[in-house]
């Protein structure tokens, strides 16, 4: 059985976000949990949420049975670019500079081995 949460528009490059992403893949829920919690990163946060949800959401599906959540594996985790934010700001001679502040949606499918 397979569950999947998506996270969207976070506010923070995919580039950034699959460095959390690449510690994470094909572990164990619980380790992975434990990585997520105790990393300085940024993207980690929003990442452990997501994988919280995907926990919950296999939970919820097959509510008749006892599951472990520990026995879970993160079978995917992939993070798309998502629109940019356009900004602009000064620059010399009275004119501006455009910024463009990029998103990313995440994506994360756990399984129970089963």
């Amino acid at each position: 059985m397979e569950a999947r949460s998506i996270s969207r528009y976070i506010k923070q490059s995919p580039k950034k976000v699959r460095i959390v992403l690449d510690e994470i893949r094909g572990k164990k829920v619980g380790a992975a949990l434990d990585y997520l919690h105790f990393s300085p990163l940024k993207a980690s946060y929003v990442t452990e949420k997501t994988v919280r949800s995907a926990v919950a959401n296999l939970m919820q599906s097959n509510e008749s049975t006892n599951l472990d959540p520990d026995s879970f594996t993160i079978k995917e985790a992939f993070a798309d670019g998502g629109p940019y934010l356009k900004r602009f700001r000064a620059a010399s001679m009275g004119r501006i500079s455009k910024l463009n502040k990029p998103t990313s949606h995440l994506t994360i499918v756990i399984s129970d081995d089963s």
